[in-house]
């Protein structure tokens, strides 16, 4: 479990990659149900889980906060061998043992990189079903490129596997032979969503509106799963699903060509992408999560927490009225290829 460096050479991935086009698109949001449950089967990260997470008492803010630093591994250019260095550290402390006497720490080079390679999948999985879909030539070039990503960590890369084929094998051995249905699997089934103190909303009518998206999410990963995870996890999935998965799809894709970057990607994407066409300075400080996503308070003392930075009221005002201006201006043509 020891740490190593990045490996002699390895370059960040940058504004031409296929995983920038897609990794920080929110549609990847629609298969929320669908990562954290495939991660958790795992049966090393969903003890860790069990033992250590506290995402069904803050869902919704345990996952928006820990999208900004993984997001940061794909996007911090210079900074991203730094940002997987944090990520890292967040992982020391996860360990112990199941309710079989398995032992597991998050630091594990073949548990760490199975949370990778869900992300890996969700790129495929998000592109092949809401965005047009790939070719098996982008197919290669992602899986180089997420061999380079998975370097920014400073892991051991002997659990990686050697070409796009040898990862197909993985992911199908995996499927069939390792991954269970464990607590961990079965609370992200049953997840509620609790509605967070600083939404002023009545519990009732926030109840109602994120039931069915949760029910559809659900639905989503049911459709997006191995069929030998499928049956493992109980869920029934027909042809008439199958087409109707296929047809929404479709709608998503030609509904996002209106969209713009600046809404379609991820905050830390859209700063990127700004670092990288010159709109702002190289060393502009990374965009973090906002305060009001930090962990309860009887928690921000683990190192396992990303704590984002406290700002102040004047900040978070210069803020609101930049955020406000970039989205009523007048937005730039795409590049080619930046786009779904």
């Amino acid at each position: 479990m020891a740490d190593s460096p990045p490996a002699a050479g390895a370059d960040p991935l940058g504004p031409d990659s296929l995983t920038w086009k897609y990794f920080g698109d929110v549609r990847t949001g629609m298969l929320g149900v669908w990562v954290g449950a495939i991660q958790n089967m795992y049966p090393q990260l969903g003890a860790g889980v069990e033992d250590h997470s506290i995402l069904l008492r803050e869902p919704l803010q345990r996952v928006a906060r820990s999208v900004y630093p993984i997001m940061g591994v794909v996007y911090d250019g210079d900074r991203a061998a730094q940002t997987g260095a944090q990520i890292r550290g967040f992982h020391k402390t996860i360990k112990g043992a199941d309710s079989d006497g398995r032992r597991y720490h998050a630091l594990n080079p073949e548990t760490f990189y199975w949370a990778h390679a869900t992300f890996f999948m969700l790129i495929i999985k998000t592109a092949e079903y809401f965005c047009g879909g790939l070719t098996e030539a982008e197919k290669r070039q992602l899986f180089d490129e997420h061999v380079q990503w998975y370097r920014m960590y400073g892991m051991s890369m002997q659990p990686v596997p050697e070409s796009w084929e040898a990862f197909c094998e993985y992911w199908d051995r995996k499927c069939r032979e390792e991954l269970e249905i464990n607590k961990a699997t079965l609370d992200i089934f049953s997840m509620r969503i609790p509605k967070p103190w600083f939404v002023m909303m009545p519990t009732p009518l926030w109840d109602q509106i994120f039931k069915p998206m949760v029910g559809a999410q659900r639905w989503i990963a049911a459709g997006v799963f191995d069929p030998v995870v499928r049956e493992r996890a109980g869920m029934r999935w027909t042809p008439g699903d199958e087409i109707v998965l296929r047809l929404f799809g479709k709608l998503v894709e030609l509904a996002f060509l209106a969209v713009p970057d600046e809404i379609r990607l991820h905050p830390r994407a859209v700063a990127a992408y700004r670092r990288a066409e010159g709109k702002i300075p190289a060393d502009a400080p990374l965009v973090e999560a906002p305060a009001f996503m930090a962990p309860p308070r009887d928690r921000r003392h683990m190192p396992m927490h990303y704590l984002p930075p406290q700002k102040s009221l004047l900040d978070r005002v210069g803020s609101l009225v930049h955020t406000t201006f970039s989205l009523a201006g007048v937005r730039p043509a795409r590049k080619p290829g930046k786009a779904a």
